[in-house]
């Protein structure tokens, strides 16, 4: 049965793997990418192109082909005109939104937009990474984009598929593909730092019967209050510490002894959520990878899981720039437009150029990871720049909406939020910026910590 992606070979710098079949996530880790706030809609009353890839020598290399342009545009036109007015009702969790996600994901299904990259043999379309990430920036323009159209469960699906057991590949990936299952994934734990996985203290024990007890805690773990499953890091063997014996262990989220302690709002937004095991029995077919293996799969999984973040962080500060760009040339003072003040053209300038010199980062770190090359020092580049030009364009386009974008009427403070927390989520900047900078001068002979 073939792969969805040789990550094996990735991680080698094979020349020949294919991202066959074809995730990451969700946010920044669930399969529901879902996170609360008030805010209301969408794009401006046009899906403006105002950042198109193109310059006067023609098409360059980050402009996709015609096929998938024109899938890209349905995406966009479908996320703009079914997801965006939703976002309200979908914030809100509950009932209403468990009703609006399903009505929307049957408009992807019927629009033919449904689980574009996952592999076709589990109900997806198998469109390639490579492609993919010319769509994933409009699809995740909404946080609620890739829930909607059926990629959220990407990296679930994949490290189950490509590492799972028989019994595993047989229970969860159609599924999770299908939207019947949620799925969610647990790393950090309250009481030690979340930048050093050896220092785990969650713990399973081997039983007479070879299945595992789960004993600890992890927080910050998205969307786990829906999950039906959770892939849980933790210690098998050795001590607190050791650089071996870290194993992943897949959880059904019913079994006896699993808790959700609290929910953690991350700047009042919903979706985190803080959660406990208690000699939680686990059977022995639901070890992911194999014994000890557990930092190979999951780097396998943060490689493409940050590079999707990232492009769907792209997707979301170009909302950013379209609605402050439509605010200056609409909003009029007693000086003017506000297009007319240099201080908001240096604003628009700022962002622009943060977009167009982030882009081509994210995209290498995609096509690098879809090629099978190692991709260490471009996905570090990406996930500092994407996090901190989120931050920025939101931050510039706030400040030319006033005091409007403050408030409930455009979705600016959550996307403000998100910048924010993203760079910290999934690896603090200051984790990628000594991990590159290391890697790049061993490369030069140098001899660092």
């Amino acid at each position: 049965m073939p792969l969805l992606f040789s990550w094996r070979a990735a991680v080698a710098g094979a020349p020949d793997v294919r991202y066959a079949g074809t995730r990451p996530g969700a946010h920044p880790t669930s399969s529901s990418g879902r996170q609360s706030d008030s805010r209301s809609h969408g794009f401006p009353a046009e899906w403006r192109k105002l950042v198109e890839h193109r310059g006067d020598a023609g098409r360059d290399s980050l402009e996709p082909d015609c096929g998938t342009g024109e899938l890209r545009d349905r995406v966009a036109e479908f996320v703009r005109r079914r997801v965006m007015p939703c976002e309200p009702v979908l914030d809100a969790g509950g009932p209403a939104a468990a009703a609006a996600l399903r009505r929307l994901r049957e408009g992807a299904k019927e629009a033919g937009l449904w689980a574009l990259p996952l592999p076709v043999e589990l109900g997806g379309q198998g469109l390639p990474l490579a492609r993919y990430a010319r769509i994933a920036e409009a699809e995740g323009a909404s946080d609620h984009g890739p829930a909607a159209l059926g990629s959220a469960p990407l990296l679930d699906v994949t490290m189950l598929w490509n590492h799972g057991g028989d019994r595993v590949r047989e229970l969860y990936p159609k599924r999770l593909t299908a939207g019947e299952l949620r799925a969610c994934y647990a790393m950090t734990e309250p009481g030690t730092p979340g930048t050093d996985p050896f220092l785990t203290a969650t713990r399973a024990e081997e039983q007479a019967d070879g299945g595992w007890r789960v004993s600890g805690r992890k927080w910050f773990t998205s969307g786990a209050a829906e999950a039906d499953v959770v892939t849980v890091l933790a210690r098998t063997d050795g001590e607190d510490g050791d650089r071996s014996g870290l194993s992943l262990l897949l959880v059904p989220t019913g079994s006896p002894g699993f808790r959700v302690v609290r929910e953690l709002p991350v700047f009042g937004a919903a979706g985190q959520w803080e959660i406990e095991f208690d000699r939680v029995a686990v059977p022995a077919d639901h070890l992911i990878g194999g014994r000890g293996r557990a930092l190979a799969v999951a780097g396998e999984r943060l490689q493409l899981g940050r590079t999707l973040r990232c492009l769907r962080w792209l997707g979301q500060a170009q909302r950013a720039f379209d609605l402050m760009c439509e605010r200056a040339g609409s909003r009029t003072g007693s000086r003017g437009p506000l297009a007319d003040h240099q201080l908001v053209q240096q604003h628009v300038f700022e962002a622009l150029l943060a977009l167009r010199t982030t882009r081509p980062l994210v995209h290498e770190a995609a096509d690098r990871i879809a090629a099978g090359r190692d991709a260490h020092v471009e996905v570090g580049l990406a996930k500092v720049a994407a996090a901190r030009m989120l931050q920025q364009v939101a931050d510039s386009a706030i400040q030319v909406h006033g005091a409007a974008g403050l408030g409930p009427d455009t979705p600016l403070p959550a996307l403000f939020r998100t910048g924010r927390a993203a760079r910290i989520l999934d690896g603090p900047d200051e984790l990628h910026v000594t991990s590159v900078a290391r890697r790049v001068l061993r490369a030069y002979g140098a001899q660092g910590k």
